[in-house]
């Protein structure tokens, strides 16, 4: 069974006091903040192996929470982000600002676990083998740290995985179903989910340099190449 350290960022205390209670007895540590400052400080100072984070949040947004959580704390600990609104836009949005999953509100709390518990295992798997290289892109397998033409790219926790797995089977296909048990093992959220990341993913790999590496193969899946 897998348990961990989580961090709950939700201000409705009946939906946070029945995610926590529940947590618990399956043998997780929960820390809880009610707002998006309280909850960007616990993220900033303490070590967690997820962070539960509700989008609407008094004082600081889940969004911006997130946002900071990647860029001024540095920090690559999976977000699970909680929604009530099921669209493709308010998922682009989540996954832009830094999330690595996202649940929709009203949901089970099962599947809450489920979703926590693949987080943290595909979080503390170890990378092995030596630097990745396709063309001038180059993916540092020890440090996770990704350059194209030498200049460094900053590349979100799953954004890193997928691009791990097409970069590994360069130049060949990836189906999708491939990349979607990669990040989401038996539990993808839908097919906007992995599409949010791909285009994520393309806004720091490709679009700044012009020519692009990942390419989109119709009905199979997706392939990174530098072939013309």
């Amino acid at each position: 069974m897998t348990t961990g350290n989580v961090l709950l960022v939700e201000d409705h205390l009946d939906i946070a006091e029945m995610v926590w209670e529940y947590l618990e007895s399956k043998g997780y540590v929960v820390d809880y903040a009610s707002d998006g400052v309280s909850g960007f400080r616990l993220g900033d100072t303490n070590n967690y192996d997820v962070i539960i984070l509700d989008i609407m949040l008094p004082g600081l947004d889940g969004l911006d929470v997130c946002q900071r959580l990647r860029k001024e704390a540095q920090s690559d600990v999976p977000v699970l982000m909680l929604t009530a609104r099921d669209t493709l836009e308010e998922k682009l949005s989540g996954f832009d600002h830094g999330a690595d999953d996202y649940l929709v509100k009203p949901f089970a709390l099962e599947e809450l676990e489920a979703r926590l518990a693949a987080l943290i295992r595909r979080n503390t798997r170890s990378v092995s083998g030596s630097n990745l290289s396709v063309g001038s892109l180059i993916f540092d397998a020890k440090t996770l740290q990704v350059t194209r033409d030498g200049l460094e790219i900053t590349v979100s926790p799953i954004g890193l995985k997928i691009l791990q797995l097409l970069m590994r089977r360069s130049p060949r296909v990836v189906p999708r179903r491939d990349i979607e048990r990669e990040i989401w093992g038996d539990l993808p959220p839908d097919s906007d989910a992995l599409r949010s990341h791909m285009y994520t993913l393309r806004k720091v790999i490709d679009k700044p340099f012009g020519i692009p590496l990942i390419r989109t193969v119709h009905g199979a899946g997706f392939r990174l190449t530098d072939e013309v």
